[in-house]
């Protein structure tokens, strides 16, 4: 594995050659214009701090946090003896964290899906894509930070990249506007799909979104107009598009990414047309029901298999995958890699039709359910 390639700028010029096309030279095997090689990526930079619990996990919480008091004492005073009674809780933590996940309602899928530590749109490309050369803006207004997208090797395949990313504290999701893409950010993705199209290369697509930004500004620059532009690029591009919902996928904001030729979700990620607050702020006017919204709107994976809105579950750590990041992370790269496989060798022809009879297809499937 190999960290992120930090070669940017499409303006600047190194020996004569525009700096962008360095990098498409790097993924299609060319030398590289930027001397040295990146570094080997050995260990992701997932760091062991306090579980941040959900709401409905408050009892696991007062158990755990027991067993890490008894241990604590423990270590203060290495004659105590409190080995056993530390084990029993963490059996009894496990039992109840089986408990808790073997059947989560339809408003916890959303609220796990939520959850800040699950890994984001960075940590799966620091640790499943190598060669990773960021390609910025929309050659339009500006870059918008919320969407990450380009060049990069997946199992030292040429891919192009795109993805939603929230960040992970306070600074980085309010640069990334949690996740939110503005006008830009859907201009930017549909650049980097038409020059996937034009070097043939996939374009694997990773969501995680509350929805697009509602912002006075970005709905002046054409919010609604550059979803629907996204969303048309997916459907024509002749390249393999696969998508996978990494946490949540909102409203036209992921569909603008996941008009692909295979959708892929994680067990407890969540995919709807709008979120069960809005939902209920809507139906009910009370923003209190979303649990009431979130059973109606059918968001879960599970259900939406069912539905043949996606074709693919990957399954998570027990917990969630804020529980187990580096297991996570690995199963959606054999997820892609499957679904890759799928795809090769097919026609542009072939992939333009299939995508197209996927989408006319879908709400004939389940709705009697």
């Amino acid at each position: 594995m190999h960290a992120p390639n930090q070669r940017f700028g499409a303006l600047l010029f190194v020996g004569g050659v525009p700096h962008a096309l360095c990098g498409l030279m790097a993924v299609f095997g060319g030398h590289s214009c930027i001397a040295g090689r990146a570094e080997a990526y050995s260990a992701l930079s997932f760091t062991e701090s306090p579980m941040n619990y959900l709401e409905f996990e408050k009892p696991l919480a007062e158990i755990e946090g027991k067993a890490e008091e008894l241990r604590a004492m423990g270590r203060g005073n290495p004659e105590m003896d409190i080995a056993r009674e530390a084990e029993a809780l963490d059996k009894k933590a496990e039992a109840m964290l089986r408990d808790l996940y073997k059947d989560l309602t339809p408003w916890r899928k959303c609220l796990v899906a939520r959850h800040p530590e699950r890994p984001h749109c960075k940590d799966y490309i620091e640790a499943l894509f190598s060669e990773y050369t960021p390609l910025a803006g929309d050659r339009n207004f500006a870059d918008d930070h919320a969407v990450m997208g380009g060049l990069a090797r997946f199992n030292d395949q040429p891919v192009m990249l795109i993805g939603h990313e929230k960040g992970n504290d306070t600074k980085s999701r309010i640069a990334r506007n949690f996740g939110m893409a503005r006008p830009e950010g859907y201009r930017k993705a549909i650049r980097l799909m038409e020059m996937a199209d034009r070097f043939r290369l996939p374009v694997i697509t990773l969501v995680d979104t509350p929805g697009a930004y509602p912002g006075k500004g970005a709905e002046e620059r054409g919010q609604a107009e550059a979803i629907a532009r996204s969303t048309q690029k997916c459907l024509e591009i002749g390249v393999p598009l696969i998508s996978v919902v990494i946490g949540e996928g909102g409203s036209g904001g992921a569909v603008a990414f996941a008009t692909a030729n295979r959708v892929a979700m994680l067990e407890h990620s969540v995919y709807s047309v709008i979120s069960p607050e809005g939902c209920a702020s809507i139906l009910w006017k009370d923003a209190e029901k979303m649990r009431e919204a979130a059973e109606a709107l059918r968001l879960t994976a599970q259900d939406l298999q069912k539905l043949g809105v996606i074709d693919r579950i990957i399954n998570e750590p027990m917990g969630g995958a804020q529980r187990g990041p580096r297991e996570t992370i690995e199963a959606v790269g054999k997820g892609i890699e499957a679904m890759l496989k799928e795809l090769s060798g097919k026609k542009p022809e072939a992939l333009i039709k299939d995508r197209r009879s996927k989408f006319i297809e879908m709400g004939t499937k389940g709705l009697a359910a």
